[in-house]
């Protein structure tokens, strides 16, 4: 593969990545809660001691249905909370209940009945989740305070008393009144998690349906006893019932027999509303074509974060947990699909249309995505009027109908003035391109928007792909397909385990814009871009957890420097402790001790220097192709818990290495559920420099555009309450915390 311009390989402890930007865009909220005593995320007395939960025990099912069993229709008082409803003895209505002395709320909430399920003691909830918020002792000011934050509606699981409770306090015009904003989001979650559980219910009588319909032949079998496929006109049966396509049917069915037979603890989240459908979908086609066991293997690596995982958080928390649970199964089912390449064209809502490639090469589809942005990027100098969208689609047509929509340029200028022939017109021309510093991937020279009709590179708008590279080729006009040369365009961003490149563990790599790729295609793309001269590299230290708490950049060894091939071992670096808490997950060696490699010849030593104070030492990195000089890299520590200050800008705007060691801790906008890659965000100050901030990793983090104004907002508060965690309160109160991108290790 010809790999035509700057790539930058990101080596850790146990990764190397090629990249040109710090990090991969796709961690995003891929990310375990913290778990150690005073980091958020871990248990409620060790963040907010004096906020207890008010309950820590869930019922069972057994305990659930005893008392739903004692509640028989028409017994529930409408003047009462469904959540309230079983009690020994009920108050009496009107006059008597005018004298009946008013018990407060924290009261009743001690004395709920079984029917209502608790937040158990120590689990951190994400957004949408229930007990999201910070937990509030006593009552609530509003009518409908079970559904404030931390309350007994705002803590229990879907089901039917808390779409009951819902549903009263909606009122007779469905206006909540009286209801504060804090106990609304409680009871639009409330209502999420309802709707889930009902859909679950469905699925369960869907795989009811299928257990008495095998196919003739099938044997129940099995802890579910389930039957291998069901009767061939169980489709039509179920699509006539509910007016739906077969399509739609037969993936009812095949979703209610996945959760029956391979997936129980995602049918469980579905059951109490933790889970809506879309995530459990995912999960479900992740795990396809896995076993009973494998799944479950999956299920047990994302399940416990998949409820506050943005959909596109929780594919890309699936397809990892798939290639380490079963890695040549992973690349099998690639390999397969890829015999399904195909275009696909239909008709829009709108009348325009749509057109779109399936199951195409990662690397190929890099490549063409970064093409296209090159040549919308050429559409605006020229002049076209349009958001970045509205240019990468009409680069895109551009570039597949041998087109070019630039305006026609004006007759040159007299000869002698230094102007040259050609479409491409003179240097500053639209038909031409300057390249750039071909280390702009460590260089960005102030904050950029990322958001639509932003003129700078990786902007793109919503869905934007493109890494904003510009085409290394600067007199290519127009783009024809004879003209284009093979290879990447740019920049791609791959993370891989060192121990993957080296062939010692089968985990997964990282693509940019893309996600999870598994073992082989990591270690063919990394290869691929060890050949090419312009790759730069970076690597990355994590500690056991997966944040990044340690980075440099590779340098080029001095042109005088000699190695005798049979030079003693080198001696680890010398005086330097990580900092606490923060150690490396095997140490200063590599998976498989100093000089493991594998193809092209990967090495990674130690250089025998020391490195930076409180660092992770000096090291040496090596591809191990002829004639290409060794590569000296020095770590310095990021501030995750505490800071020193060391990389502290006097003055607002960050330097080079501050920049990237920020976009390096975290890889995405630090808003609770944003995934824009942080070199489109801007380099923001929590606390505002004019205001006595430091420009220092303590007081800064990217924010994307949207994000950056969201926190300008008097409404919205953020805390950055450790250098590398974030707390974002909304104007209902409800507070979601971020912390810093989790790497695979």
């Amino acid at each position: 593969m010809d790999l035509a311009t700057k790539n930058q390989i990101h080596f850790s402890e146990r990764r190397c990545r090629v990249t040109q930007g710090p990090a991969s865009p796709d961690p995003g909220r891929d990310d375990d809660p913290a778990r150690r005593p005073g980091e958020p995320g871990g248990t409620p007395d060790e963040v907010d001691q004096e906020l207890p939960p008010p309950i820590e025990d869930w019922l069972t099912d057994d305990e659930w249905l005893d008392w739903l069993s004692t509640v028989a229709p028409g017994d529930e008082d409408p003047e009462n909370d469904p959540g309230q409803a079983a009690r020994s003895a009920r108050p009496a209505r009107g006059a008597k209940a005018a004298r009946a002395p008013k018990e407060s709320r924290a009261s009743e909430a001690a004395r709920v009945p079984k029917g209502t399920l608790r937040v158990p003691k120590g689990k951190r909830r994400g957004p949408g989740q229930p007990g999201s918020a910070r937990r509030l002792p006593g009552e609530s000011p509003g009518p409908v305070g079970a559904f404030a934050s931390g309350q007994v509606m705002d803590t229990a699981p879907g089901g039917p008393v808390v779409f009951g409770h819902a549903e009263h306090a909606a009122g007779d015009d469905a206006r909540f009144a009286g209801a504060t904003d804090d106990e609304l989001t409680g009871l639009i979650c409330g209502l999420d998690r309802a709707e889930a559980a009902a859909c679950a219910l469905k699925h369960a009588a869907v795989a009811e349906l299928i257990h008495r319909s095998p196919d003739d032949g099938c044997e129940l079998e099995g802890p579910a006893q389930m039957p291998a496929t069901w009767h061939e006109f169980t489709v039509a049966e179920l699509g006539d019932a509910l007016a739906e396509t077969r399509q739609a049917a037969e993936g009812m069915l095949t979703l209610a027999r996945e959760l029956e037979v391979k997936l129980p603890g995602t049918r469980a989240a579905f059951r109490s509303g933790m889970l809506r459908q879309s995530k459990v979908e995912i999960i479900a086609r992740g795990t396809v074509n896995l076993t009973p066991e494998e799944a479950r293997a999956v299920e047990a690596l994302v399940l416990g974060r998949a409820g506050r995982l943005t959909p596109g958080g929780l594919r890309s928390a699936v397809a990892r947990a798939v290639i380490e649970v079963a890695p040549e199964k992973a690349r099998t089912r690639r390999e397969e699909a890829a015999r399904n390449a195909r275009v696909q064209r239909w008709l829009e809502d709108s009348g325009n249309a749509a057109l779109m490639g399936r199951e195409l090469p990662p690397a190929d589809v890099l490549a063409a995505d970064q093409r296209i942005h090159w040549w919308a990027t050429e559409l605006r100098k020229a002049g076209l009027e349009g958001d970045m969208d509205q240019l990468r689609a009409l680069a895109y047509m551009d570039i597949m109908l041998s087109r070019d929509s630039r305006p026609v340029t004006q007759p040159g200028p007299p000869a002698g003035t230094g102007a040259t022939e050609g479409t491409g017109g003179g240097q500053d021309s639209p038909g031409r391109q300057t390249p750039e510093d071909p280390h702009d991937g460590l260089r960005d020279d102030g904050p950029r928007d990322g958001g639509p009709g932003d003129g700078g590179r990786g902007d793109g708008g919503p869905g934007d792909g493109g890494s904003g590279s510009p085409d290394p080729d600067p007199t290519r006009t127009p783009p024809a397909p004879g003209v284009l040369p093979a290879g990447y365009i740019g920049c791609i961003n791959l993370t891989v385990p060192l121990a993957t490149l080296a062939g010692l563990a089968e985990r997964p790599g990282e693509l940019s814009a893309l996600g999870p790729v598994d073992p082989a295609l990591a270690r063919d793309l990394a290869a691929a871009a060890a050949l090419n001269p312009r790759t730069t590299y970076c690597v990355t230290v994590t500690d056991e957890q997966g944040h990044a708490i340690g980075h440099g950049c590779a340098r080029p060894e001095p042109k005088n420097h000699t190695r005798d091939a049979r030079a003693p071992e080198p001696r680890p670096p010398r005086g330097h402790s990580p900092p606490a808490g923060h150690d490396p997950p095997a140490g200063h060696d590599p998976p498989g001790g100093p000089g493991a490699g594998t193809r092209p010849g990967f090495t990674f030593t130690a250089s025998g220097a020391d490195g930076p104070p409180g660092g992770y030492g000096a090291w040496r990195l090596s591809t191990g192709i002829p004639g290409r000089p060794g590569l000296l890299i020095e770590l310095d520590p990021i501030a995750l818990d505490t800071c020193d200050h060391r990389f502290e800008a006097r003055g607002h705007d960050p330097g080079v290495k501050l920049r990237h060691l920020a976009q390096i801790r975290h890889a995405t906008c630090t808003g609770p559920t944003c995934r824009r890659p942080s070199r489109q965000c801007d380099f923001e100050h929590n606390i505002p420099y004019e205001a006595g901030g430091r420009t220092c990793l303590c007081n800064t983090g990217p924010k994307c555009r949207h994000e950056h104004r969201l926190k300008q907002d008097p409404r919205w508060k953020v805390e950055q309450i450790t250098p590398g965690t974030f707390r974002w309160t909304a104007p209902s109160g409800r507070q979601y915390t971020t912390e810093p991108t989790r790497y695979p290790i």
